[in-house]
């Protein structure tokens, strides 16, 4: 159900309620698969017995139907995907931020020069992080005692295979039940069997598979549709062993174009480094000015 806050001016909406609006922005009658949703939003107020827009929605419905920027973050955690993102318009710029297993986002404006601070909040950036020398995170479920093997993971700073070695790694761990299994054991068994791999990145892909708190790609878009200029980042949020970019597949990535032996390759990083990635997503003013003319 859709609801608003209007001392705030925030809304939580579905893709549905996004698409009714679109409809009577064009003086469209909605389809009769959007009439529940139209009066889902007629019923808190938002529009009207003849479909006219709450003057509450104006800010928000012009920075959606004019954006100069679009921003997405797809996050990957326990829950699975979730989609979030902030729309750049003119004069404002809302937020908006999925929730597992709910339908509705909800969208916040923000002040535009929280931009990157926001964009950060998404993916859980955090200041202080580890550096990724001790995997203390991945001990209690990996049954990481060998010290020598910690030190030998922290002077890994690279990995490269294939997607199809990870796969296999993943559907190892999905197959264990037995709770007191070596995990660490069963991925280094699987990413031998599936790779080329050799020690110390053998053992050290495994581990960051094991303390992966979640995976993400952020990705900006501007310019006219069919001439738009796109960036991309993705990362793997990898606990107490840091951040890693996965540079390979290289972003941003269309479907179908990453199989089985593509490349995958991770490269360590920190929090500043992808904070700085995550600014230089961003158009500035020339580029804005440039997809305006050849728009």
């Amino acid at each position: 159900m859709p609801s608003f806050d209007s001392s705030r001016g925030r809304f939580k909406l579905a893709d549905r309620h996004l698409a009714v609006f679109s409809h009577l922005l064009d003086k469209e009658t909605p389809p009769a698969e959007l009439r529940h949703s139209l009066g889902e939003l007629q019923q808190i107020g938002l529009v009207g017995p003849e479909g006219e827009l709450s003057p509450l929605l104006r800010e928000f419905l012009t920075t959606l139907a004019s954006p100069l920027v679009m921003i997405q973050a797809e996050v990957t955690g326990q829950h699975g995907p979730l989609a979030h993102g902030l729309v750049v318009g003119q004069d404002a710029v809302f937020s908006h931020d999925a929730w597992p297993g709910e339908e509705e986002s909800e969208y916040v404006p923000i002040e535009p020069q929280t931009l990157v601070w926001e964009m950060a909040r998404k993916v859980k950036l955090r200041r202080g992080e580890r550096d990724g020398s001790g995997i203390a995170g991945v001990s209690e479920n990996a049954q990481v005692t060998d010290s020598a093997q910690v030190t030998e993971n922290a002077r890994v700073s690279e990995i490269t295979t294939t997607m199809g070695a990870l796969d296999a790694v993943f559907a190892a761990l999905e197959g264990v039940s037995d709770e007191t299994a070596d995990l660490r054991a069963v991925g280094v068994a699987a990413l031998s069997a599936a790779s080329d791999l050799a020690e110390p990145e053998l053992t050290a892909l495994v581990d960051l598979t094991l303390s992966l708190d979640a995976t993400w790609r952020m990705t900006t878009a501007w310019g006219a549709e069919g001439a738009q200029s796109v960036r991309s980042i993705a990362v793997w949020d990898c606990g107490d062993q840091g951040h890693w970019l996965r540079v390979q597949p290289e972003e941003p990535i269309e479907e179908g174009q990453v199989g089985p032996e593509s490349t995958l390759r991770l490269v360590r990083s920190n929090a500043g480094e992808v904070w700085d990635k995550l600014v230089d997503l961003l158009p500035d003013k020339a580029d804005l000015v440039a997809a305006g003319a050849a728009s």
